[in-house]
């Protein structure tokens, strides 16, 4: 599935089956519901789930929490806006 698909699947509020926990909350947080969003990730433990969550506590503002995160992914926080990020996360890990 590429990038435009995917944002289709959000706009008709149809969820893709398959998909990993922390794309189903990339695409729960395009949806708008970062609560599920975060939900979601805030229990894994690998290096894809520790992005999307340092990207959602980015998102919530929550700079210190996200920084936290990204240093688990191994990661630094990007200067991009959050909507650049959020694409970027589907381009590395959909």
């Amino acid at each position: 599935m590429n990038i435009p698909d995917f944002k289709k699947t959000i706009v008709k509020d149809e969820i893709p089956a398959g998909l990993p926990l922390h794309v189903q909350a990339l695409w729960h947080d395009g949806k708008g519901n970062w609560a599920e969003a975060h939900s979601l990730i805030d229990h894994l433990d690998d290096r894809q789930a520790a992005h999307v969550h340092a990207y959602l506590h980015r998102k919530e503002g929550d700079l210190w929490n996200a920084d936290y995160w990204y240093r688990r992914a191994g990661k630094q926080r990007p200067d991009s806006t959050l909507g650049a990020e959020w694409e970027a996360l589907l381009s590395l890990y959909l």
